[in-house]
């Protein structure tokens, strides 16, 4: 007799950070951060920014594991190859109750909020602007690839009314400029207008860069 795979829904215990002044900014961002990165290091990104001004909320991928071996430093990902699928239906719902819990009760006609998603970030960013209950007024794409597998009407419904911008180095051994092309082409073919900035740097987010964009 072959075996066969069960799959059943457990609770799970996630984690998010935060730095800023929920109650004064005005511009309320989700920072999506890479692979192998933890959210409470990935917000040090943001933390020179004013904090009566910005609120940051920083997720965590559900998924944690040693970088190097068995033991020493951890990071985090959003998902893997293996049972994707239900690794995206999971942080779309993730996101979605953190969004609930954090940002939903704070918003109002004067504030603004970002969606950015960095290296495998943008592809998690991505997947929860199209399929999640919510949707940014702006969404920043930084050193990473939209997944070409997105529904193209779950997509071009998600991402109409959202103004969106790619960030990414030319030294960035990570994005090629023959993925950067693709990658273009597909936002063109969903009718997605993004504005694109590169920069001198590598695989980062740099303080200098990162200013310049902050409120495109």
């Amino acid at each position: 007799m072959d075996n066969r795979e069960v799959k059943i829904n457990i609770s799970k215990t996630a984690r998010y950070y935060t730095f800023g002044n929920a109650n004064t900014a005005k511009h309320i961002w989700f920072v999506l951060h890479g692979y192998g990165q933890l959210a409470k290091y990935f917000i040090r990104n943001f933390e020179h920014l004013n904090p009566d001004e910005y609120f940051i909320v920083a997720p965590e991928g559900l998924y944690r594991f040693y970088l190097n071996g068995f033991d020493g430093r951890v990071g985090a990902t959003w998902m893997t190859k293996e049972a994707r699928l239900d690794d995206i239906t999971d942080y779309v719902n993730f996101l979605d109750q953190v969004f609930e819990t954090t940002v939903k009760p704070l918003l109002n006609s004067e504030k603004v909020f970002t969606c950015f998603g960095f290296s495998q970030g943008v592809a998690t960013a991505s997947r929860w602007i199209a399929y999640g209950k919510y949707k940014p007024e702006k969404a920043i794409f930084w050193a990473g690839s939209f997944p070409p597998d997105l529904e193209p009407v779950a997509a071009k419904k998600s991402f109409e009314s959202i103004k969106t911008l790619c960030c990414v180095g030319i030294d960035d051994p990570f994005v090629k400029e023959k993925q950067i092309e693709e990658t273009k082409k597909h936002l063109s073919a969903l009718n997605i207008h993004a504005k694109w900035i590169t920069y001198s740097g590598e695989h980062k987010i740099p303080t200098t860069e990162l200013n310049r964009v902050i409120e495109f």
